[in-house]
């Protein structure tokens, strides 16, 4: 028990130091977790700790995220992914995996090994390409959901993987079968599974019966027997049983030789329009983050210095093949499928790791005689550079590439031959609202958009829309900027809102400037730069949710519009005091002078709103 604490209390001490860091540096969650690991592994060594089966524990954090990203999509929009599913993923994984294949060839493998390197190394890495994608709000972009499709793709493809590498055993290689033996029963080996000794037309039998009950208990059993848990009114009992739920459907995959992380997926996906979805997305979430986060440990603790101190060349030529081989692959499957520059790098970039699935594929190959312990050691030191090496490709996107692209390098701005005194500058769900409301009144706009796509659609709609990027001083200013009366701000991205409005209010003090904040907290970052037409995104929809709400509890329309009309009075007389104490240095959450006047404006306003609440449903009576 002590050994277990001390492992325990060392592997989080070193992510609590590491992570925040590591974040600060604008590093990310994932290069700290990787470092708080490498950092550790002599501490892990000298306590005899088996890394490997702490990382077969870990990878579950895997199985859980891909768990919740299901729950994210619906069937239909699963289905509508069918065409960049097949097209995108399946182009990749074949494209890399012949590429390093004859790469390996050249090396002088075998043609059963270099096959077998290519299904490895063609793989990525879920946990570290969605995990880093969330955290920077890119998963929903273009080049995210490109990305997202490969790694779906990638997931089935581990399957057949499993039933093709038995096939490609070397002859020589089997001659030392007590060795490879003891090698393959390591914690990555691929099990036991009902179906290893059936014959290939049951066995595919089973495993679509398996696959079918994933729909089957996700559809008729969840729903009852979530509902009489609920009623035990326990969180904890919710969460176990959120729990077993997903652990008894990795199992149940795992049995029939398929992925784990597949099947929490498809049962996310079935669960997706489930009552229950939130609850348990909620109750799951913690034990993804901190599972994934000791994967991601377990990986840099992994890492064999010994080895790869005397191999650093063949590692690091490797790694560079690995990277190089995938980025072009990827570069000319997203240029076919018509990404713009921008997601093109991003989808690139992001997906040109090895990933978790190659530890187990790596084990599984060498019980099967397709390759030798010395390989099997050097192909596991690549993956996990390459692994590494990930977040400083994210970095070399963001920091270059990104901004190269936001400078107009990716299509020329339209030319604007228009000056109108209200300049919109985004035409997404917000910007285009604003847009329709205004020149139904009259009012002539000039809006500006970088979303191509989107453009041509509403232009089709007979809505005149200017490609470029309005953060670009030159193109506000073919706007007309100097003459405008009004900035409308309405951009998806927060940077991109925080750049043109720090531009704005410095360059043009006479122009009215309302921008859109995507939180609180961002509302206390716009006034600080000196904007004072400031709307939250979400705010009104939560007004008007709270209104409903109130009519539902029977109140009268005139009573609802009055408490929600007195609600934001108040919440709104604070802001602006508050948001002078507001320090771009420090998070406001901990601002502890900020916080102590929010908390005093709580004491002081909530006895006087609810006096206003009793008195508006007495005068409704």
């Amino acid at each position: 028990m002590t050994d277990f604490l001390v492992i325990a209390f060392t592997i989080l001490v070193a992510g609590v130091i590491a992570v925040p860091i590591a974040s600060r540096l604008g590093l990310g969650s994932v290069l700290g977790y990787l470092l708080a690991g490498m950092a550790i592994s002599p501490l892990l060594i000298a306590m005899n700790v088996n890394i490997e089966q702490l990382q077969v524990f870990a990878e579950f954090g895997v199985v859980m995220m891909l768990f919740l990203v299901g729950l994210e999509l619906e069937p239909k929009k699963l289905w509508a992914m069918r065409g960049r599913l097949l097209g995108l993923g399946g182009g990749q994984v074949l494209l890399t995996l012949l590429a390093l294949a004859a790469i390996a060839m050249f090396d002088g493998q075998p043609w059963q090994t270099a096959l077998g390197i290519g299904m490895v190394l063609s793989l990525s890495s879920t946990a570290i390409i969605i995990q880093t994608l969330s955290e920077k709000g890119l998963l929903k972009s273009e080049g995210g959901e490109a990305s997202f499709s490969v790694l779906l793709f990638q997931d089935v493809a581990v399957i057949p993987f499993l039933a093709i590498i038995p096939l490609l055993a070397v002859p020589e290689l089997a001659a030392a079968t007590s060795q490879i033996a003891g090698h393959g029963d390591g914690a990555h080996g691929a099990g036991w599974t009902v179906t290893q000794n059936m014959p290939a037309w049951l066995a595919g039998i089973v495993t679509l019966a398996a696959v079918a009950a994933v729909a089957v208990i996700g559809n008729y059993l969840t729903r009852p027997i979530f509902r009489f848990i609920a009623s035990a009114q326990l969180r904890e009992l919710f969460t176990a049983a959120g729990l077993v739920f997903v652990i008894g459907i990795a199992l149940m995959m795992t049995f029939v030789g398929l992925s784990p992380a597949l099947g929490t997926f498809l049962a996310g996906v079935v669960l997706a329009n489930s009552e229950y979805r939130h609850e348990l997305e909620s109750d799951v979430a913690p034990f993804k983050g901190l599972l994934l986060g000791l994967f991601f440990v377990t990986v840099g603790a992994g890492i064999d210095f010994g080895l790869a101190a005397e191999k650093y060349d063949e590692v690091l030529f490797w790694a560079a093949i690995v990277i190089a081989v995938k980025v072009l692959v990827l570069l000319g499957i997203a240029s076919i499928a018509g990404l713009r520059r921008q997601s093109r790098w991003l989808f690139s970039l992001s997906l040109a790791q090895a990933g978790e699935f190659a530890f187990v594929l790596i084990a599984f190959a060498v019980a099967n005689f397709v390759f030798d312990s010395e390989l099997a050691d050097l192909l596991l030191l690549v993956v996990a550079l390459t692994m590494l090496v990930t977040p400083l490709l994210f970095i070399i996107y963001d920091k270059f590439i990104a901004p190269a692209f936001s400078k107009g390098g990716e299509r020329e701005a339209d030319f604007i031959d228009e000056d109108n005194s209200v300049i919109i500058a985004g035409r997404g769900r917000v910007g285009g609202i604003v847009d329709r409301m205004l020149q139904s009144a009259g009012f002539a706009t000039t809006v500006i958009d970088y979303d191509s796509s989107h453009l041509e659609a509403v232009r089709k709609l007979g809505y005149r829309t200017y490609f470029g990027d309005a953060t670009r001083p030159d193109l506000l200013h073919a706007a007309g900027i100097e003459n405008a009366k009004l900035l409308v701000v309405a951009l998806d991205e927060r940077e991109q809102i925080d750049k043109l409005v720090k531009y704005a209010v410095k360059n043009f003090p006479h122009l009215h400037i309302t921008a859109r904040a995507v939180d609180r907290g961002h509302v206390y970052e716009l006034w600080s730069y000196g904007c004072r037409d400031i709307i939250r995104e979400t705010y009104d929809a939560s007004l008007r949710m709270g209104r409903s709400a109130f009519e539902a509890l029977g109140m009268d329309r005139q009573q609802a519009v009055a408490m929600t009309e007195a609600f934001e009075e108040m919440d709104r007389s604070s802001m602006q005091e508050v948001a002078e104490l507001y320090d771009a240095d420090i998070p406001w959450s901990e601002n502890e002078p900020m916080l102590e006047m929010m908390k005093g404006f709580k004491a002081k306003w909530d006895p006087i709103l609810r006096e206003q609440m009793d008195e508006i449903i007495k005068r409704g009576r």
